[in-house]
């Protein structure tokens, strides 16, 4: 008992110095009903803060009651609302259902019609949940507003630094890399010093019901994984037939839409050459799908779009013009590559030190300092993949 009473007061310790605001400040708890921004509530109250839990229905209610693996919708908000009346905390639920599917979900679709690999997550932060929940934190009157997230908010010469989080295993730095110094300036992340059986622990210890709840699926709003259920609804017209076609020009097979297929794929290709072939290129104008042998999918440089900075430099464009050396991570669950920053084609991007494989149009890239790995400088997404 003296060792989970000690690691509580050590967690609430941690959740002060994340949070570097007066005992009383009013904070808002983004609670999107889960453990991790449950016990980010909790210790918040705890470490003495004035906490205001705020949860968003991103969509439909009613048929994402009961459905395991899902967030902001059903069974969450109910969760979220019940773990707030638990800590004592005001909880308000705002609708933003229209917002969600119009910034997130139709341009989710939008990018598979275009022949790109869209991070859905990546949007929603930049959106709904960063943007518009950080304006309703200011309009409740909030010092700061507080999420879930594993990452970690550190003040450095110039400011607040966005960082990976202790728990590489749980790091979302990946998905925040668009995270503004406005916002930065007024977000804070409690968990990012901790690991996830820890979460899970402290949870358990404060006697919080969701301790043992499963974690959400990766993307929110597609059921059972199958991403084409959602674009077919939403973008019916990716669903047009076209050519599979091999680099050197010959025509394979057919295809019942670009829009399942992504770069890098091998399998449900239905051709056979006698050699492996992978989706190298999709020309979604065409509605071709490219394929080639796997050395096709390595790439040497990337034309960032929609780019972000959080470093040291005035922007992106003045770090590219300096040749900024970068270690570079264009999918979360790959390891960041090392290269630099460049002019390349007609935006800033990265050249690597070594071709990379797989990268496609649509994916984020994200840039972190070589001198600090844990630290993000920021990123863009993926417009141009020039082959090695």
């Amino acid at each position: 008992m003296t060792i989970a009473v000690q690691a509580i007061d050590d967690a609430e310790q941690l959740v002060r110095q994340a949070v570097a605001l007066p005992q009383g400040a009013r904070v808002v708890a983004a609670m999107s009903g889960g453990v991790d921004s449950t016990l980010t509530a909790a210790l918040l109250k705890r470490a003495g803060y004035e906490v205001v839990g705020v949860t968003l229905q991103l969509y439909d209610h009613g048929a994402a009651v009961g459905r395991k693996g899902a967030c902001c919708a059903g069974q969450d908000i109910y969760d979220a609302r019940a773990a707030a009346q638990a800590i004592g905390a005001p909880h308000y639920v705002l609708d933003y259902e229209s917002r969600f599917r119009a910034e997130v979900m139709e341009d989710f679709a939008d990018a598979y019609l275009r022949g790109e690999t869209p991070v859905p997550c990546i949007r929603c932060n930049q959106t709904v949940k960063f943007r518009d929940l950080l304006e309703i934190a200011r309009e409740l009157g909030a010092a700061a507003l507080a999420t879930g997230h594993y990452v970690r908010r550190e003040i450095g010469p110039r400011g607040p630094e966005l960082h990976r989080a202790v728990d590489p295993a749980r790091d979302q730095s990946y998905f925040l890399f668009a995270t503004s110094r406005a916002q930065l300036d007024f977000l804070r992340f409690p968990l990012g010093g901790l690991r996830k059986p820890e979460v899970r622990a402290l949870a358990a210890g404060l006697g919080l019901k969701v301790a043992d709840k499963p974690d959400s699926q990766d993307i929110c709003f597609v059921p059972q994984g199958r991403y084409t259920t959602i674009v077919d609804r939403l973008r019916p017209e990716g669903a047009l037939a076209g050519d599979i076609v091999h680099l050197d020009g010959r025509v394979l097979g057919r295809h019942e839409g670009v829009s399942r297929y992504t770069v890098g794929q091998r399998r449900g290709l239905a051709v056979a050459v006698g050699e492996p072939l992978f989706v190298v290129r999709l020309d979604a104008a065409r509605r071709e799908v490219i394929v080639g042998p796997r050395e096709a999918l390595l790439t040497r440089a990337l034309t960032l779009k929609e780019t972000s900075w959080l470093g040291d430099a005035d922007d992106i464009a003045a770090a590219a013009a300096a040749g900024a050396p970068v270690l570079a991570r264009v999918r979360s669950t790959r390891e960041p590559a090392s290269g630099h920053l460049a002019q390349v084609g007609a935006g800033p991007g990265v050249i690597f030190d070594a071709p990379e494989e797989g990268d496609a149009p649509g994916q984020a890239c994200v840039l972190y300092d070589p001198a600090v790995p844990s630290r993000v400088l920021g990123g863009g997404f993926i417009a141009v993949a020039e082959a090695a």
